[in-house]
């Protein structure tokens, strides 16, 4: 038996009409979404051939920027850059204060804050100098490791703290105004944080938020330590170091970490790769993972290394990587896709 199908158009014209409503048949209706995308192209390098006169291998750890001016730390001695030239300054090879002379040896770690330099190295002392002079300010330690510090493995200041990595699972913070030109060298902490894990690695550390935050490399996790909760509870945790906050990674070991105006600038290792990830800050204040940069290479090439310390000034960002020994500058581009919705 054959079927046949009777349309009536009176029936039809209705549904159509409300289809189009639904679909979006007028070209007045059409909307679109912009989505902005970033990513990383080559701007430059830094390797021994930009330093003049130098005659040692180029060993990049602990990087800060302040001022215009790029401050690494490269082996034995600390590096000034122009950050905006990428032009070599100065190579600052000792600490001189009157007629106290000590040559910088065993660098690991470097911070810039409030008009002073502060750097760490192995050799279980902190050199702080003066920002403008380059002169000599004080240091904590006096290179015994039973004392003041067992080695120094990473440093942060901000906010009137410093926060000074030890050996294994122990950070020290000090007051930034315990350290005048007059102090002792054997400054006792205000407060002791434990990082879980830990053993002899360059840590990296930054404050955001009201929160140190540590790449917590051998917790596999970033550690948030409350400011507050260290004020509150320092003398307590003398003798009872504070714990952080963390949420856990399986594969990934956080190796970096710094704040600029709109990021968390980080480096991570999962298994042989070595990645640059961006996170905006404020999900990553709160321990929400959402990458906006995910990159092992700069467009399919020339592959990272392990990143020990990062930076970042306007749309450049500065990378240490010790791996390959140089300091890779990274220009963050942006596009915006607009996405229409017919």
């Amino acid at each position: 038996m054959e079927l046949k199908y009777k349309i009536d158009m009176k029936h039809i014209l209705p549904l159509i009409l409300v289809l189009c409503f639904f679909t979006n048949c007028s070209k007045d209706d059409i909307e679109s979404k912009n989505y902005d995308y970033y990513y990383p192209t080559e701007q430059a390098t830094l390797t021994a051939e930009n330093i003049p006169g130098s005659t040692e291998a180029f060993d990049p750890k602990g990087i800060a920027v302040s001022k215009d001016k790029l401050y690494v730390v490269n082996g034995n001695v600390l590096e000034v850059f122009d950050a905006l030239t990428f032009t070599h300054i100065k190579t600052i090879k000792e600490y001189v204060k009157g007629t106290t002379t000590i040559p910088l040896t065993s660098l690991t770690s470097v911070a810039v804050d409030n008009g002073r330099i502060y750097v760490g190295s192995t050799e279980s002392r902190l050199f702080v100098f003066d920002e403008t002079t380059n002169a000599g300010i004080s240091t904590v330690g006096n290179g015994q490791w039973w004392k003041t510090f067992v080695h120094v493995f990473g440093v942060v200041v901000k906010d009137g703290l410093v926060f000074v990595k030890e050996k294994e699972k122990s950070i020290k913070v000090f007051e930034t105004s315990q350290i005048t030109e007059t102090s002792d060298w054997d400054l006792q902490p205000l407060a002791k944080l434990n990082t879980l894990n830990g053993y002899t690695e360059v840590y990296s550390m930054d404050v955001y938020g009201g929160n140190l935050v540590v790449a917590g490399r051998d917790a596999r996790s970033y550690l948030y330590y409350n400011i507050a909760n260290i004020k509150a509870n320092a003398a307590a945790s003398l003798t009872t170091p504070i714990e952080p906050q963390k949420t856990q990674f399986v594969d990934i070991k956080p190796i970096a970490v710094s704040f600029s105006k709109d990021w968390a600038v980080t480096s991570e290792n999962v298994g042989s790769a070595s990645y640059l990830r961006l996170y905006p800050k404020e999900d990553f204040i709160k321990q929400n993972y959402k990458a906006v940069v995910n990159a092992s290479d700069i467009l399919g090439q020339n592959s990272f290394g392990t990143i020990v310390g990062t930076a970042q000034l306007n749309d450049f960002i500065f990378l240490s990587d010790n791996t390959n020994k140089k300091i890779r500058i990274i220009k963050l581009n942006k596009s915006t896709i607009a996405e229409q919705n017919n």
